[in-house]
């Protein structure tokens, strides 16, 4: 099967160590560009991949929740980072009123928590990665999916399947590699 067509990718109860494993391969992998939304409970490791992902790219300094500024900005190679966390949001009218349009564009990479707090107002996502407990809130392994939503993700999705560590946090399975079209294995 060609791996490089799926849009979805599962991965099932990574503990942190693969997380930050994974994060930093979407970091070596990443666009310049591009919107990422995350989903997952509190707690669920949204910040911790975030700041791997951070970290990947040489940001040596402090990466904290943006849960009370809403927007963390960072600059790496020539590139801006936006980590947003929409938690403690409103109302969606609030990132009209804050300028949010301006975060997206050429050379600008977005990762958004809460995004259901702005929609209507946000960008369409590029990739949306889900992550939750693999065995209940008192388990340590997480279950993540990557699902590209924009051809740009897709993209992004192949280069991650190409990567040299992709073995290192392979897919539960190839059946678990879905296309846009909705032709799946068993995933979840």
């Amino acid at each position: 099967m060609n791996r490089q067509g799926g849009d979805r990718l599962y991965f099932a109860a990574i503990d942190e160590a693969k997380l930050v494993v994974l994060a930093g391969e979407l970091a070596r992998t990443a666009p310049h560009e591009g919107v990422v939304t995350l989903q997952g409970t509190l707690g669920a490791g949204k910040t911790t991949l975030v700041r791997a992902f951070l970290r990947a790219l040489g940001h040596a300094g402090a990466v904290r929740s943006p849960t009370y500024t809403l927007i963390e900005p960072y600059e790496l190679g020539g590139r801006q980072i936006f980590h947003f966390d929409l938690y403690r949001l409103a109302c969606a009218e609030e990132l009209d009123e804050m300028g949010v349009r301006d975060y997206f564009g050429p050379d600008r990479l977005a990762f958004i928590e809460w995004p259901e707090r702005g929609a209507g107002v946000l960008p369409d996502p590029d990739i949306e990665i889900s992550l939750s407990y693999a065995g209940g809130e008192d388990c340590a392994a997480r279950d993540v999916v990557l699902q590209a939503l924009s051809m740009a993700g897709r993209e992004w999705l192949a280069r991650l399947l190409s990567s040299d560590n992709a073995q290192v946090i392979a897919p539960v399975s190839q059946a678990c590699v879905q296309d846009m079209g909705g032709e799946s294995g068993a995933c979840p």
